[in-house]
């Protein structure tokens, strides 16, 4: 269950690759900066299947990057790799998504404790319905 988890995440994060890439190939950033930042990207893409928990300090350090070096295309950011990755991530996250994203993973946490299939999206979907309603 686990691996599924770590799936979706590296899936996300092969999505933001390709956006970082068009970023440089549309010439909006500098070259050879960007070229560097890549490579560190593709360190993590590599170093997370192997050592989730060793990745954790640089998927922090690359996702605050991203926002910080490319604010045209922080809004295309997966929030779940924000909150994957947590620590400094958090800061670009609103209590409310926090609040979100903390019950999610307490749902998560249940259903692998009880040997359950868990699909965050689809969890996700609910949660969010649940607290719009709540929020009328």
């Amino acid at each position: 269950m686990a691996n599924a988890h770590l799936d979706y995440h590296l899936n996300l994060l092969n999505h933001l690759r390709t956006i970082l890439v068009a970023l440089g190939e549309a010439e909006q950033v500098p070259e050879e900066s960007h070229g560097l930042f890549l490579e560190r990207f593709d360190e993590l893409l590599t170093q997370l299947p192997q050592d989730p928990l060793e990745s954790q300090y640089l998927g922090q350090d690359l996702m605050c990057q991203v926002i910080q070096r490319y604010p045209q295309i922080a809004h295309l950011v997966p929030r779940d790799l924000l909150w994957f990755f947590g620590g400094d991530c958090l800061h670009f996250m609103p209590d409310d998504e926090l609040d979100l994203y903390q019950a999610l993973e307490e749902r998560r946490y249940e259903a692998e404790q009880n040997d359950e299939p868990f699909d965050w999206n689809q969890e996700k979907q609910l949660l969010s319905m649940s607290n719009d309603n709540s929020k009328h």
